[in-house]
């Protein structure tokens, strides 16, 4: 008689090995980071762990001793729990880290249960977008799209005097960030098939105006709604949504003055633009003068165009430039090696542009594919000379360095990259005296930029954003709480206050506007005076 029958609780050693080998591995990957992107390690521990079940499974079907009625009435009741959780619940959306999250299955969205308006737009009131003040947050990532603030400074204290709740209200789907003008805050959302663009009152929330169009983006994994942010610029609004519709706006009452379809402009059908960008268009339109500049796309059968420049008054197109397919990241200006340039960060490349003809400057290879490998990251220019990239999906940090050559062009050296450091996947860096701040896969890290080393890595935020206020962090969370943090290369994650915002899952940026801060993401949206040093 085999040992097996002797005694069958003992396992057959593949089984063994198997279970054993799987549950060792996902181990490692945990607590070792092995592959440098959270959300791959999560997807390959589970499929270990699913494999470690599925052969304990084995043993237990056909090696257990337990008798076959146990045995089939086990599996039974496994397969009957499985069908009712999955009739009663449906995956709807996945974190940053693809952890999945559930909602009953038959549930409406919450967006369907929002006002959206059947016509192109309607005017509620009016609204002065034409006056600026200091305080001004006109477009993505702040003043000068680099992920900071200048004209207030924050009280470090906010035991003493805590952050004040203005207001909390739902607002549409979609990952789009508030640019803020004048006591006026515009964004994107979607509102069941409605995708718009709207202004709201900064202090009390009130909706002042939207514009809207027939369109609704939704996806399992990237969310539903817009994602790109409005820019305001003399009192005009400039919106790109996810289809590709660039759109200026009058600012007082949202009426449309020009628009340009760049999907039918580029990619020819709606099919052929989703299935080269299949989370859709998330680029935040870039004001340099008299242009606003815009990634452009296309398809393989008609070429690619990096970036497309219209006159910011009449929509007309003034030049093009590059031929790489985009990503996910948005343009920026910058003088670099002496020249007015527009930066952007493409699906394989980062190429630098003559503001004044779009040609292409310089390239670097910076691989990505849209689909599973984005480029979400800005290039943050450091003049004189100097461009730093950074990404997640395992790629970290690099920087580079700009030589100008004769005829205009430039050659570019990396002068460090690393794989390890700065792996922002869905956010930007700040840069404060020589150090660079950021959530890589979630972590806050400080990174001297020279060098490209780690100087700190503490505090787990999980996929959310960051703003610097002089020597300050704001720190939103994945899951809705704000927290400031010191910027200093000595203390690591010097927390000084933190509280929650809003509820849910949060990759929105978010905005500031003297001591109003905005946050919002795909359901809900809040704003609330923080206390400034008199």
């Amino acid at each position: 008689m085999s040992t097996q029958r002797k005694n069958p609780y003992i396992l057959p050693r593949t089984i063994w090995s198997v279970v054993a080998g799987a549950l060792l591995l996902s181990a490692l990957i945990h607590f070792f980071e092995l592959t440098g992107d959270g959300g791959l390690d999560n997807i390959l521990k589970f499929f270990l762990w699913l494999l470690a079940a599925v052969t304990a499974g084995i043993w237990f079907f056909f090696f257990s001793p337990a008798s076959r009625k146990v045995r089939f009435g086990s599996m039974a009741a496994l397969v009957g729990v499985l069908v009712v959780f999955f009739t009663i619940f449906r995956v709807d959306s996945f974190s940053g880290s693809m952890v999945p999250g559930f909602s009953l299955r038959f549930s409406r969205a919450a967006d369907r249960a929002l006002k959206a308006t059947a016509s192109e737009t309607v005017t509620v009131a009016i609204a002065d977008l034409a006056t600026t003040t200091p305080w001004d947050f006109p477009q993505f990532l702040g003043p000068e799209r680099d992920v900071s603030v200048s004209a207030v400074a924050l009280d470090r204290d906010w035991q003493t005097t805590p952050p004040e709740l203005l207001w909390r209200q739902p607002i549409g789907a979609g990952w789009s960030s508030f640019a803020v003008v004048n006591g006026y805050a515009v964004t994107m959302e979607q509102r069941g098939e409605r995708e718009m663009v709207t202004c709201y009152e900064v202090e009390t929330g009130k909706l002042v105006w939207t514009w809207s169009i027939d369109n609704r983006f939704e996806d399992v994994m990237a969310g539903t709604g817009p994602r790109a942010t409005p820019t305001i610029d003399d009192g005009f609004v400039y919106a790109l949504t996810n289809s590709g519709l660039l759109v200026a706006l009058d600012g007082t009452d949202g009426r449309a003055i020009w628009q340009r379809d760049l999907r039918t402009e580029y990619s020819g059908t709606p099919e052929q633009d989703r299935a080269t960008l299949p989370y859709g268009r998330s680029n935040s339109p870039l004001i340099l003068g008299s242009l606003v500049i815009t990634p452009a796309g296309g398809i393989e059968t008609r070429g690619y165009t990096s970036l497309v420049a219209f006159d910011k008054k009449t929509g007309d197109k003034i030049w093009e430039g590059g031929n790489h397919q985009i990503s996910m990241s948005s343009p920026a200006a910058a003088t670099l090696g002496g020249v007015e340039q527009v930066l952007i960060v493409n699906e394989d490349m980062v190429t630098g542009h003559d503001a004044e003809s779009g040609v292409e400057l310089w390239e670097f290879p910076w691989p990505g594919a849209t689909s599973n490998d984005a480029n979400v990251s800005q290039a943050v220019p450091l003049p004189p000379r100097r461009v730093w990239l950074s990404k997640g999906y395992g790629r970290g940090a690099a920087l580079l360095e700009l030589t100008p050559e004769s005829g205009g062009q430039f050659t570019v050296t990396e002068l460090w990259s690393s794989a390890r450091v700065l792996r922002t996947k869905f956010s930007q860096v700040a840069i404060l005296d020589g150090y660079a701040y950021g959530l890589s896969e979630g972590v806050l890290e400080c990174v001297e930029v020279e060098t490209g080393e780690r100087v700190w890595k503490h505090g787990r935020y999980h996929h959310g954003q960051i703003l610097r206020v002089h020597d300050l962090l704001i720190v939103l969370g994945e899951e809705g709480e704000v927290v400031l943090v010191e910027a200093s290369p000595e203390r690591p994650d010097n927390v000084l206050g933190r509280f929650q915002a809003i509820e849910g899952k949060t990759w929105n940026n978010f905005a500031l506007y003297g001591p109003f801060l905005l946050v919002r993401n795909a359901q809900e949206a809040a704003v609330f005076r923080l206390p400034l040093t008199s």
